[in-house]
């Protein structure tokens, strides 16, 4: 039986790589890593002339990390996923949502996921309850996904990497004189079973 981290490293992160491999916009291409650490505080330890000199990053590793890539050089944060097996606790389901708001104060375009395997096939009430900064959760009734629990996957993640892009859209042109102007924005909510 695979631990947690075997299961992200061996079925998750090499199947979602594969169905990312096409989906990108020219500039940048969407890479998937297990494990990857990304910075979740940025501390300005000394000013010069009011620009920051100086600073210390702290980073936790995520369990599946979807990202934008140029040419192997710089890259940005897009969808975290969070993977647990068997079950989630309450202790589980406030941590993993402290961890997500973490990083959305660092990254305030990122997205952030649950994904918990062998579970069955109902979302349990207390990861609802104390889920609160997550964008999406899901389940799996086994470790190995079926055809339509994997397609619903890649579809949400597909849907959360275009939030994000345009998320940072709209955060890095709030300031244009041509920005895009819109009078509503709304993040609906939706169920299926």
């Amino acid at each position: 039986m695979a631990t947690e981290e075997e299961w992200v490293a061996s079925l998750l992160q090499p199947r979602l790589a594969a169905e990312f491999k096409e989906f990108d916009d020219g500039e940048y291409r969407i890479a998937v890593a297990s494990g990857k650490r990304l910075t979740y505080a940025n501390e300005i330890l000394r000013y010069r002339n009011d620009v920051p000199d100086e600073s210390n990053c702290a980073a936790y590793e995520t369990d599946i990390l979807v990202y934008d890539e140029r040419q192997n050089i710089d890259w940005i944060p897009r969808v975290v996923l969070e993977c647990k097996k068997g079950g989630v606790t309450t202790h589980d389901a406030l941590t993993y949502s402290t961890k997500a708001a973490t990083h959305k104060h660092v990254h305030p375009y990122l997205r952030y996921g649950i994904l918990i395997g062998e579970l069955g096939s109902t979302l349990p009430g207390r990861l609802i309850r104390h889920g609160a900064y997550f964008d999406f959760m899901m389940v799996w009734e086994g470790a190995e996904p079926t055809k339509e629990e994997f397609s619903k996957l890649v579809n949400v993640l597909k849907e959360e990497v275009r939030a994000s892009r345009t998320m940072q859209e709209l955060l890095s042109d709030a300031r244009k004189r041509n920005r895009r102007k819109f009078s509503l924005l709304h993040r609906p909510l939706r169920l299926e079973p």
